[in-house]
């Protein structure tokens, strides 16, 4: 969380003035990236809804929406994914490549 925090703040220091089409870019680039998301089985509900939240906070700070703004409204509008949505797909991500690999270790490991 703190990561993405810093990542918006420092792309919102350096790029706040610019359209939303290229702060759209930017965010995509830079905080939508999660390394490891798909091994995350081992968090509590708790810990995900702070995770949501920051991800939600982030979303509406760095596109300069009013914090009481519907959080769907702003993924419509953005075309950005939902936190859910995120998750979900690096989790298919990575099954997809571990289903396909040919590496012995890995099918060893039976993850």
């Amino acid at each position: 969380m703190r990561n993405m925090y810093i990542r918006t703040n420092t792309l919102l220091c350096r790029f706040g003035k610019c359209s939303k089409k290229v702060k759209v870019r930017l965010f995509r680039s830079y905080c939508l990236y999660m390394y490891g998301t798909a091994l995350w089985n081992t968090y509590t509900v708790n810990c995900m809804k702070k995770f949501r939240s920051c991800y939600h906070r982030c979303i509406k700070t760095y596109s300069g929406y009013d914090r009481l703004y519907s959080v769907t409204a702003i993924f419509l509008d953005l075309q950005l994914p939902s936190f859910d949505t995120v998750l979900y797909n690096y989790k298919f991500s990575f099954n997809m490549q571990y289903l396909c690999s040919d590496n012995a270790v890995v099918k060893y490991l039976g993850l």
